[in-house]
């Protein structure tokens, strides 16, 4: 959201402005050449129609803008200096060190399957909350380990390394819990984001399903 405006809705607002400004200083029939200066006791007390066009067109970007404010609560996650906040519009309700993702990558020499090890940039919202949660683990946790991929299905499964808690975002990632917290504050996960556990624990409760979640 941050970016959005910095770098889209900002610009946006200002060039508009500027074209505003631009037309208010000229007087009807005035093209604005450079051979033509306009001073300020030559401001027409009637907008010509470029004038209005433009003065309409702000509004509208105000209005715009207006629009893309979150209402309610949401997350951001800062995958660059690993910081999780849990904010309103105008103030942090919850700021926390957490872990993301290390970019990087494993090669199974088998069978030449890859995965690359990143934190997903972009909107989501938090589409599903599981208390006390346990970790199936992938084929890529038995093969860095050097180990067999096992047929029986409870052989992956893990009661303790994803914490107390658990919110999912899609596709498999989850905001969660760590036997880790060791390594808060650095690149170290396989793609899930690491949350110390009073934390974790702060911002399970006042996150409901449906909450915006802002990664970049």
């Amino acid at each position: 959201m941050k970016k959005l405006v910095l770098f889209v809705i900002l610009p946006l607002m200002i060039i508009i402005a500027g074209g505003v400004i631009y037309l208010l200083t000229l007087t009807p029939g005035d093209a604005g050449e450079a051979d033509s200066p306009v001073y300020a006791d030559s401001i027409s007390a009637v907008l010509p129609k470029d004038a209005k066009a433009a003065k309409k067109a702000l509004v509208s970007a105000r209005a715009n803008m207006t629009k893309l404010r979150p209402r309610k609560p949401y997350l951001v996650i800062d995958t660059h200096a690993n910081k999780i906040f849990l904010r309103t519009e105008d103030s942090v309700l919850i700021e926390a060190t957490c872990s993301t993702g290390s970019g990087g990558e494993y090669i199974d020499s088998t069978t030449g399957r890859k995965w690359i090890f990143n934190t997903p940039r972009g909107i989501f919202k938090i589409s599903n909350k599981i208390p006390h949660p346990w970790w199936r683990k992938p084929d890529w946790a038995f093969l860095e380990e050097g180990e067999t991929i096992p047929k029986d299905e409870g052989e992956r499964l893990d009661p303790n390394m994803m914490g107390d808690y658990a919110m999912g975002f899609g596709d498999g990632y989850f905001v969660h819990g760590t036997i880790y917290e060791r390594l808060l504050g650095i690149n170290v996960t396989h793609g899930c984001v690491r949350v110390g556990s009073d934390d974790l624990e702060k911002i399970y409760n006042k996150t409901p399903i449906g909450t915006a979640l802002y990664i970049f």
